[in-house]
């Protein structure tokens, strides 16, 4: 979450001519919810059924780039499942950047929206904690701290068409 897989997703589709896809987006327009109405409908555990249905779903797509949201990959066989569809990529970032990105838009994220600043870094640090077993199973690890210019965009998607 924040690491800014939406951010390079969209460029580097566009680079490689590909169709791009949010998977929350996916979720929302088909469940025509968004996702805090998802949450609070269905719980976590609803949506990561959800979620695990559109990732299955989205990974039949040909010449597309995913962005998952930042707990896909840690839930059921939905990482094995990305590994098998195509290249999977880890946006690494340090707990300082992302808290910082993130507690910018908290009010989108249903996980975050109660969270106060002073916690947020805490809950950032356990819960990459508790998913970086997931996320370093990835194909590519991209180190993604510095996402400020089009041109920090441009060589992180260099760097994934390695």
């Amino acid at each position: 979450m924040g690491s800014g897989k939406t951010t390079i997703g969209k460029p580097l589709a566009d680079a490689l001519h590909w169709q791009f896809v949010d998977l929350d987006t996916f979720i929302e327009n088909r469940y025509r919810m968004n996702v805090s109405e998802i949450f609070a409908k269905y719980g976590e555990a609803g949506f990561r059924e959800i979620e695990r249905r559109m990732l299955q779903e989205t990974a039949q797509f040909e010449e597309v780039v995913i962005s998952t949201g930042g707990g896909t990959a840690c839930f059921f066989d939905n990482m094995e499942i990305m590994k098998n569809a195509g290249k999977t990529v880890y946006l690494k970032v340090s707990v300082d950047e992302l808290a910082r990105r993130l507690d910018m838009g908290k009010t989108k994220r249903p996980l975050l929206k109660e969270i106060s600043p002073e916690d947020l870094k805490t809950y950032i640090a356990e819960n990459l904690e508790k998913r970086e077993n997931y996320y370093r199973q990835a194909g590519q690890i991209i180190d993604a701290e510095n996402l400020q210019t089009e041109q920090d965009i441009s060589i992180l998607i260099k760097n994934i068409l390695v």
